[in-house]
């Protein structure tokens, strides 16, 4: 069960250290030198380390439809916002989070 999260683009890299404590391992595109890269290449990176990818674009959830999972997609729906408004979402979600995370079905989270 990858508890790993992989940040996208708008998504600040700021989020990561804030939420070590919770899923420890998780980066960010940037991190791991994609962010330039397209959308494909994120999800491949994603399927092949094990990362849960976090974003709020629309296309990784057009892409977990069009080819199933891995990986699994966590969609953030709350528009422009601050870093420790992302970061208060993930940990007041964070048992859904992981009921998501372990459940072999489920591909997509939208919060």
């Amino acid at each position: 069960m990858p508890e790993k999260l992989l940040f996208d683009n708008n998504i600040s890299h700021r989020i990561v250290p804030r939420i070590e404590d919770i899923f420890p391992g998780s980066t960010h595109v940037m991190t791991e030198d994609l962010d330039e890269a397209s959308d494909m290449e994120v999800w491949s990176f994603a399927k092949i380390n094990r990362f849960t990818i976090v974003s709020k674009d629309s296309d990784f959830n057009d892409l977990s439809i069009f080819y199933g999972h891995p990986p699994k997609v966590i969609w953030i729906r709350i528009g422009n916002c601050r870093v420790g408004d992302i970061e208060s979402l993930l940990r007041s979600h964070y048992d859904t989070i992981k009921r998501f995370l372990s459940d072999p079905e489920a591909a997509i989270l939208e919060l």
